[in-house]
């Protein structure tokens, strides 16, 4: 009976033992991933107070506030110098428009990369989007939800071109300006980004993941219904588990915490509203395409299957990127940029 006992009690501790280990792995599981979020905010608020300027709903990066000489650095050349092209490109100013969800905040290593190489980055928080307090639910046209993008195109100085980045459905509203301002661009380039056809709607690119747009308005368990449930939705958020496993299965983890407190829901009648592209504008601008070879969000597939049907002057592919090239591969990404600026 003793001898039981003894047992009993030296099982009890084992297990209290086991359990106090488990409670000390939870709680520094939890102090890790409180310390992400605390780092990914300081990085968002940091962002904001010394990179953006604010004027109206445009936020835009105004050049960089540092005095030193700016020299190119290949990123695969372990820090060695190469030489500076940036004074020989005729157009040195990026325009970087972000994707569905997200906002000027998630350019932050290529706006970096880009300076450190002489060039002039410039954001834009389309509305709705980033620190552009518009109510997501009052964007129902693509035309709104640029806005902030043609105003920057409208504002350059005359003869002043620029290269326009846009990513995911970001594409879709580099392509509308390509259409609005087609002098004004010197080159556009889609990074795993809705590049569509005369007709189509910027959400058929997905449709492939999302199933088609009627279904989707109909049955998706991520719609936002911002004016009642017996009025159409207005918009949809992928809840947090889904947006990691779709656009960040190869981002850092820093970089998942800013976006999953940065991120915000997506106007969806910008998303199904069908572009009007004519041949002799839009059809005649200079189109890049990059794709991203481990994305879950838009295939290597798809994103084949988009680069048939449209037909960019040139491809480049990051292998090992998911769906945010700029958080998982940005040299790669930032290589590939320089590389299209060199284009004659």
């Amino acid at each position: 009976m003793g001898n039981k006992i003894i047992s009993m009690m030296k099982k009890d501790s084992k297990d209290g033992s086991k359990s106090k280990r488990m409670n000390r792995s939870q709680r520094k599981l939890l102090a890790d991933e409180e310390m992400l979020h605390r780092r990914a905010l300081s990085m968002a608020i940091h962002q904001a107070q010394l990179s953006q300027r604010f004027d109206g709903s445009m936020s835009r990066r105004v050049g960089s506030t540092s005095t030193r000489k700016r020299t190119l650095s290949d990123p695969f050349s372990n820090g060695k110098q190469v030489p500076d092209f940036s004074e020989s490109l005729m157009v040195k100013k990026f325009v970087l428009v972000h994707g569905e969800g997200f906002g000027a905040w998630c350019w932050y290593k290529m706006v970096a990369s880009l300076e450190e190489s002489g060039l002039s980055p410039t954001t834009v928080d389309l509305t709705g989007c980033g620190f552009n307090m518009t109510d997501t639910n009052s964007v129902s046209t693509l035309e709104e939800y640029s806005r902030p993008l043609i105003e920057l195109l409208e504002n350059l100085p005359e003869e002043e071109k620029v290269i326009l980045v846009g990513h995911s459905t970001g594409g879709a509203s580099i392509s509308y300006a390509l259409e609005r301002f087609p002098e004004k661009i010197s080159k556009a380039i889609f990074v795993c980004a809705t590049m569509v056809s005369d007709g189509q709607r910027p959400f058929d690119v997905f449709s492939e993941e999302l199933g088609s747009a009627e279904r989707f308005m109909k049955e998706s368990q991520f719609l936002i219904y911002g004016n009642g449930k017996d009025k159409p939705p207005t918009g949809f958020m992928f809840e947090k588990p889904h947006m990691k496993g779709l656009y960040f299965n190869q981002s850092p983890n820093k970089d998942i915490a800013l976006a999953m407190i940065s991120m915000r829901p997506v106007p969806l009648g910008p998303m199904m509203e069908k572009l009007s592209l004519t041949a002799e504008r839009y059809g005649k601008g200079r189109r890049f395409y990059v794709q991203t070879l481990d994305d879950r969000a838009l295939s290597p597939d798809v994103q084949e299957k988009v680069v048939r049907e449209n037909s960019p002057e040139g491809v480049f592919k990051i292998k090992g990127s998911d769906h945010c090239p700029f958080f998982s591969k940005p040299q790669s990404l930032h290589k590939i940029l320089l590389e299209i600026a060199q284009i004659p």
